[in-house]
């Protein structure tokens, strides 16, 4: 665990509330490009990255959209669009070169929060696998996706994955992709190894077991942010140039509570997760890929199921799911009233009509909560024909805040990204939202530099060393691919990343 510096500067450059992926990602970001910079980094429970940033609360996949099929929706016409996949694909990209940066400058202490397992995407049905064959030859067009194999083929299929093979009926028609570069990250790991960084260097504090709960901008600019510290229960005020929300579903009230006229309008639907964990050491080491397939009508992206294999703690783990439920809590250690009290005259309208057109989710995730565990072996048993209740035990996963988002047409929009708010001035930023968000947090910090720190980020000098950190800024990879080919060879090279048959136990 870390332990927290007790000093507090009251005049900071930068303000991080919350330490998850996000805070640690910008934090690194910014004192890689102005060490002189002070920042405090205000927790509101004892450790870092304990709420979604954690291996077992949905952070792991290394989202890089090889296998998640809803990234690639079928269009009316019948085609499909591969253009939120190929954005997703070039941003994983960007993480993992920040990352090989950080750990060739011996900036992390150990390279291995990252693991290579393959991606595979298992459709089964004639229309789905029509479905998934047009989406394997609109995908490898692109360089992200080279590489990208397709069969229907039931021996080549048990080969991938034989778990999923084992038992199953052979007249059923059945299809998979399989990406060989796919990856396995432990975004907790990641996380505390990046805060460790950021506490050796000089003019950085972070703060555990400390609450923000009000914030206020001058007439000069300045941020007044007030913390409670939650064990002594005294109460701290400091002032800051630049304040960054990263508290994941406890943002949006900071949002509110900021008073930004940017911030107005939005709200959000908290949707939690279970998941069933394997504990036979014997079917865990059958499986060595992340299985993603189709989601179910109506329910949330982060429902799409999947059989997944993790590297938690050195230990090789094996998962099936989410399955969705609904909490009004937007953290998972929040409090039951957090859903009404962000709930405000400025948010209530599109809030409602956000949760009008949604009724079909609504009630999905009611089903959801409602199941028994036969309900929840026989979803497992569509992935894995064999599965026995005695093998699997339930774990529950993190809490996710969906944003809704204002519309003046349509009065309120779910939506199912990540979105970045900040002000007009730059002088404040939150990040809102869920998946793929921890895959994707270098782009994501990257933009928000540019909204925030837009006269800094175009000088020579920070220019330089974003293109040190990330050898293929400005550039794209889904164009390029020499680029491509060279930038994933530097960070496999770097990140000991082999092929699956290599790391085949």
């Amino acid at each position: 665990m870390i332990t927290s510096d007790n000093s507090l500067k009251t005049d900071p450059d930068v303000v991080l509330i919350g330490a998850g992926i996000m805070s640690a990602t910008l934090g690194v970001l910014l004192k890689e490009l102005q060490p002189e910079l002070t920042i405090e980094i205000f927790e509101r429970l004892d450790e870092a990255a304990a709420e979604s940033s954690d291996a077992w609360n949905n952070a792991g996949t290394g989202h890089s959209a090889f296998c998640e099929l809803n990234y690639t929706p079928e269009l009316p016409d019948g085609s499909i669009d591969v253009s939120k996949a190929v954005k997703i694909a070039e941003s994983f990209e960007i993480s993992r070169q920040f990352w090989a940066f950080l750990v060739q400058h011996n900036l992390l202490r150990s390279p291995h929060f990252i693991n290579s397992i393959p991606h595979m995407s298992f459709v089964w049905g004639a229309d789905n696998v029509t479905y998934l064959k047009k989406r394997h030859a609109a995908l490898t067009k692109y360089n992200l996706f080279k590489g990208m194999q397709y069969s229907e083929d039931p021996q080549q299929l048990t080969k991938w994955m034989p778990l999923i093979m084992q038992g199953r009926d052979k007249s059923e028609k059945l299809a998979a992709t399989r990406m060989e570069i796919g990856t396995d990250v432990n975004f907790g790991a990641l996380t505390r190894d990046s805060f460790h960084h950021l506490q050796a260097m000089s003019d950085v504090n972070l703060h555990f077991g400390h609450e923000v709960y009000k914030l206020r901008q001058d007439a000069a600019g300045y941020w007044h942010v007030k913390i409670k510290d939650l064990k002594s229960g005294q109460k701290k005020k400091v002032k800051a140039k630049f304040v960054f929300i990263g508290a994941g579903g406890g943002s949006l009230p900071l949002l509110i509570k900021s008073g930004i006229p940017e911030g107005k309008g939005f709200g959000g639907f908290p949707v939690s997760g279970q998941w069933l964990k394997c504990t036979n050491e014997e079917v865990i080491k059958q499986h060595q890929a992340k299985v993603y397939g189709k989601a179910a009508v109506g329910s949330p992206p982060m429902s799409v199921p999947h059989l997944d294999t993790r590297m938690i703690n050195g230990k090789r783990e094996l998962l099936f799911g989410p399955y969705a439920g609904f909490s009004t809590k937007f953290l998972k250690q929040g409090s039951f009233l957090d859903l009404p009290r962000s709930i405000k005259l400025t948010n209530l309208r599109p809030m409602m009509a956000a949760g009008i057109k949604n009724i079909p989710l609504t009630r999905y995730l009611i089903d959801q909560v409602r199941q028994s565990p036969k309900d929840r072996l026989e979803a497992l048993k569509d992935y894995y024909p064999n599965a026995r209740m005695e093998d699997w035990e339930l774990e529950v996963a993190g809490q996710r805040v969906q944003v809704i988002k204002n519309d003046p047409v349509r009065g309120g929009v779910l939506e199912f990204g990540t979105e970045v708010v900040s002000s007009a001035d730059g002088s404040i930023a939150a990040l809102l939202g869920a998946s793929p968000g921890a895959s994707t947090a270098v782009s994501i910090m990257l933009s928000l530099l540019e909204r925030c720190f837009k006269d800094k980020i175009k000088t020579e000098e920070w220019q330089t060393k974003i293109k040190k950190m990330i050898p293929s800024f400005g550039q794209s990879l889904a164009e390029n691919q020499q680029l491509c080919d060279q930038v994933r060879a530097w960070t496999n090279d770097v990140l000991s990343l082999k092929s699956a048959e290599q790391t085949q136990p």
